[in-house]
């Protein structure tokens, strides 16, 4: 649990954690190279600490060194892993269990991968279909939802994938499998999602071509690399949403990935009327785009966020739904059904919160319309176990009437999944103890 009082001013700059979603990929490739890694500013998230324990349980060399340091020693696609002594603990990463379940379906090996009682709720049938047209025989529990059985092969037939839904972890999942394939693999998108593994098996020398929707593989050894890992703009996103609420509060992010599949955040915050300067810097192994992200608020407006930008921000809705309230006008969020089948179901879950807190809401089966300016008051709100709707609770405390008490969030710990410092630099923006935006 943890009370969140509402902030008079906001104006800071916030490191915010290594990127979640690039730290599990360079784990994963890094253990799959041949040779010796490197990788700096890995995320602490739970999450992360997950795809690293899976691979160390399958005879993956992650070294540890603090700080965010590792090195990571394979001998190659095929040759790193084994079966593991125990089921793999995924823990309530969705992220580990798809892309893992790549992976192992391309290695001699039998595993099975759980999780925790939410990672047990979400689809996993998506996953397994394709890795059984590639050979590998797969395993789910009741409907399609974990635990996965994984027994692979050294070699797996090459595919043409059309995956039914816009999800980077699917996508990733068929692309690492394809790495064992006997020709090239391609998967064919409904929408374009996060390319981070496509940029990292590039700087790994693995030739990817991308067009028209269609991104194939050809495959071949992986190259060991160094890496410090950008921040993390889904982390980051929360702290921006707020600085954008109010006319003079300002926020920066040093150093934040800057991948076009990441940064719908960005776009959504424009079109509701904030103000976003972006410094471009050094790409984080020669291939992710990285920068510092600087927003200031201002009188915002309501806007439509749907189709090919849901994918952009899908981890970000929670958090635009609060900035939402503050909004003249209507929001509408569409084409997010994804959304029910996240750690949560995050439209019914936002939904309750806001109405909770005094907005006007209204869910819809795949998205919510939100109308707005409405001055939030301090509620009791639960975050159903979902790192997202706890953050998301900490910027809307902080967006509550003053003088009215506290918001308290049940639950909040949920944020060591992704970010475990978060409350606390939500504290020190919101009382003033961080270092000022530049």
């Amino acid at each position: 649990m943890r009370h969140v009082a509402p902030a008079e001013r906001v104006d800071g700059e916030v490191t915010v954690p290594g990127d979640k979603s690039i730290s599990h990929r360079a784990l994963i490739l890094g253990a799959l190279a041949t040779g010796r890694s490197y990788v700096g500013n890995l995320s602490p998230a739970a999450d992360v600490e997950s795809t690293a324990a899976c691979l160390r349980a399958c005879g993956g060399a992650v070294r540890p060194f603090g700080d965010g340091r590792a090195s990571l020693d394979g001998a190659g696609m095929g040759r790193t892993l084994r079966s593991p002594d125990a089921v793999l603990d995924c823990g309530n990463s969705g992220s580990t269990m798809r892309m893992l379940a790549g992976v192992l379906a391309g290695h001699d090996l039998n595993a099975t991968l759980d999780g925790d009682p939410s990672l047990r709720r979400r689809p996993m049938a998506r996953v397994a279909d394709p890795l059984r047209r590639m050979g590998a025989q797969i395993d789910t529990g009741y409907d399609g939802r974990p635990p996965i059985t994984v027994q692979g092969r050294d070699v797996l037939r090459a595919i043409e994938y059309v995956a039914p839904v816009a999800s980077a972890q699917l996508k990733s999942a068929v692309l690492l499998a394809g790495l064992a394939a006997d020709g090239p693999t391609t998967v064919v998108e409904p929408a374009p999602t996060r390319d981070h593994t496509e940029r990292m098996l590039r700087m790994c020398g693995v030739e990817v071509s991308v067009g028209a929707g269609r991104i194939t593989l050809t495959p071949a050894p992986l190259q060991p690399f160094g890496m410090r890992v950008p921040g993390d703009l889904s982390s980051a996103a929360f702290f921006l949403a707020l600085a954008a609420a109010r006319r003079g509060w300002r926020v920066t992010c040093p150093n934040v990935t800057l991948n076009p599949g990441r940064t719908g955040i960005l776009d959504a915050l424009r079109a509701m009327g904030a103000s976003i300067t972006v410094e471009e810097g050094e790409a984080a192994g020669g291939v992710e785009p990285a920068g510092a992200v600087t927003v200031e608020g201002g009188e915002l407006r309501g806007t439509t966020i749907d189709g090919d930008l849901i994918p952009r921000c899908i981890d970000e809705l929670p958090v635009l739904a609060v900035l939402a309230t503050q909004a003249h006008g209507t929001t509408h969020i569409r084409d997010a059904a994804e959304l029910r089948v996240k750690e949560s179901d995050r439209i019914a879950a936002v939904a309750e919160g806001l109405l909770a807190m005094g907005a006007e809401c209204e869910e819809l089966p795949d998205g919510l319309v939100i109308t707005g300016p409405t001055r939030l008051q301090p509620a009791a709100v639960d975050s159903h176990g979902d790192h997202r709707l706890a953050m998301a609770w900490g910027v809307a405390g902080s967006l509550a009437l003053p003088g009215a008490g506290v918001t308290v969030i049940d639950g909040a710990e949920a944020v060591a999944v992704s970010y475990p410092g978060f409350f606390d630099d939500l504290a020190q923006l919101t009382t003033g103890t961080l270092p000022l935006a530049r």
